[in-house]
């Protein structure tokens, strides 16, 4: 018969082995800990940390290279708190380098970043565990106030000049008077349109009336216009034309009593002298009547 190995205790202890495993592996990821990664570990000191805590990210440039991993303080010392940073293996640290402890943020939170110096060919390397040359940053709020102060004071002035401005244009009279005029307008304009809605409600119904009557005798007239034979018309009045042209052509060719008027240069000689001789016998009867009139009781004697 097998021994059995795997007993009941074997397979408790192998199971509280893994739970440990998993319960460090989860702390160390939740923190940003990657323990598979190898890291070397650096040292600054600070004589206020801001409200820094551990695992905070380390920064160059902007980019994670590592974290805080422990805070160690001793407050009888000026330099009261000494912080260890992770950071990974393949990342050099040239001597200069400075760990500048800054405001992550406008809530206030607080981050490291290496600030390399410059590097030469011949430039030395810091060793893992030595202290770093520290620094603190100026704060977001510092940096705001510099940039920002001189241009809020700036806007300050000028508004207050603008406010003193528009006292001024307030309290001048003649924006009362104006104002006051406005109101006046605007009265005026109530009335107007009071007016024209009444116009409007009770003369364009009357004017659409008519010009729907106006419209009715155009379509009326249209109508007759549609039956008007006008080819027999333009016959018509063809016809016309060509027999004012026949009495023309006639007359211009001398025939008939109006032609030989119009044509016969004799005749209107004799018609010309006939007209002279009855304008001389009038006038003569009008000088002497009695040379052609004779009127007796007793008869007449002949002269």
């Amino acid at each position: 018969m097998k021994k059995n190995y795997f007993t009941r205790e074997v397979k408790v202890g192998i199971m509280a082995i893994v739970a440990i495993f998993v319960l460090y592996f989860g702390l160390n990821f939740l923190k940003g800990i990657s323990i598979f990664t190898p890291v070397s570990y650096y040292y600054g000191s600070y004589e206020n940390l801001g409200g820094l805590v551990p695992s905070t990210p380390v920064y160059v440039k902007g980019y994670k290279v590592g974290q805080v991993e422990k805070i160690s303080y001793d407050f009888s010392k000026k330099e009261s708190f000494v912080i260890k940073i992770s950071v990974s293996k393949d990342i050099k640290l040239p001597k200069g380098t400075k760990m500048e402890l800054y405001d992550d943020g406008i809530m206030g939170g607080k981050a490291v970043q290496l600030v390399y110096a410059p590097i030469t060919p011949s430039q030395a390397m810091h060793e893992p565990g030595d202290t770093i040359e520290s620094k603190v940053g100026l704060g977001l709020m510092a940096q705001l106030s510099g940039d920002l102060i001189p241009k809020i004071e700036s806007i300050s002035l000028q508004a207050d000049s603008l406010i003193r401005s528009v006292r001024v244009l307030v309290e001048n009279k003649d924006l009362t008077k104006s104002l006051s005029s406005i109101e006046h307008t605007t009265a005026d304009l109530a009335v107007s349109s009071s007016q024209l809605k009444k116009m409007m409600n009770n003369e364009v119904p009357r004017i659409l009336s008519d010009v729907n009557g106006v419209t009715s005798d155009f379509k009326q007239i249209s109508g007759n216009l549609k039956k008007i034979d006008y080819a027999a018309t333009f016959a018509s009045v063809n016809h016309t034309i060509s027999n004012l042209s026949l009495i023309t052509d006639k007359i211009n060719n001398s025939e008939g009593t109006l032609g030989l008027l119009l044509n016969n240069k004799d005749l209107y000689i004799n018609l010309s002298n006939t007209a002279a001789s009855s304008d001389k016998l009038l006038i003569d009867l009008q000088k002497n009547p009695k040379r052609y009139v004779h009127f007796s009781l007793f008869g007449s004697k002949t002269k």
